[in-house]
């Protein structure tokens, strides 16, 4: 199982409770509005980005006028508040851990600070912009639930759908493509009555790190953690092996 994988099946066991629904919003109208900004306009059918996005904003329920007043952000329409701009972060946590961090904000001196802050409390340090992102590979994950299926029969499915790899998460299975072809992957999947619960575009790493003792593995997802609940932080990606024990 690849690291982003075991990270994504430790926030699936942590469950909703823990994530205030408020927050939640926030993070999804941030996403719309650089979506928008960044995607080509407000229209997702002509702007791919912006359609992820709205599709995880339906998931959570996220009302109609909170979509519209992000979009409406996105496009700079008067009175729809401070623009937003996205920024990408880059560090080291406990045990060399690589750390990507992507973020959204309309104060990127606070938001700067406040990531360094957070990295540096935990024991990590804030590293210049292309010291650990070629570590990575930009791909689409497209998460989805097994119905009873069996990996074979994924596998075969997302080869057929032009996907390029498969990872078992117990009870759904992620579905690996490259960025420009995760819209059409998801939509003949779709076709094929697949029940596709997310799809978006993640950076995987290309080579992972082991932390050797379990109070360093902690203190990285501790610090993982603490970065994903900030108002401002869209992703955190790491090269992280997480140990099996901690699953």
């Amino acid at each position: 199982m690849s690291g982003h994988s075991k990270w994504s099946t430790i926030k699936r066991q942590k469950g909703n409770a823990d994530a205030k629904r408020a927050q939640t919003f926030t993070k999804l109208a941030m996403g719309i509005t650089i979506a928008v900004r960044e995607g080509g306009g407000g229209d997702p059918s002509s702007n791919f980005k912006l359609r992820l996005v709205m599709d995880q904003a339906r998931s959570a329920n996220m009302p109609k006028d909170n979509v519209q007043r992000a979009i409406d952000r996105g496009l700079g329409k008067a009175g729809s508040g401070a623009q937003l701009e996205s920024t990408l972060y880059e560090a080291y946590g406990p045990g060399k851990v690589a750390l990507v961090i992507e973020a959204a904000t309309d104060n990127k001196n606070r938001t700067t600070g406040d990531v360094k802050n957070t990295i540096e409390k935990a024991g990590g340090s804030f590293i210049s912009p292309g010291t650990v992102s070629w570590m990575f590979s930009d791909e689409g994950i497209i998460t989805v639930l097994k119905n009873g299926k069996t990996m074979d029969e994924f596998l075969d499915l997302a080869i057929e759908a032009g996907a390029e790899d498969v990872a078992d998460l117990d009870d759904v299975v992620e579905i690996y493509t490259k960025p420009n072809t995760l819209d059409a992957v998801r939509k003949v999947l779709v076709e094929k009555g697949i029940d596709v619960q997310n799809a978006e575009l993640s950076k995987r790493p290309t080579t992972m790190v082991e932390v050797g003792d379990a109070e360093t593995a902690k203190k990285v997802l501790n610090l993982m953690e603490k970065l994903e609940e900030m108002d401002d932080v869209q992703k955190v990606h790491s090269n992280f092996d997480i140990p099996e024990n901690l699953l």
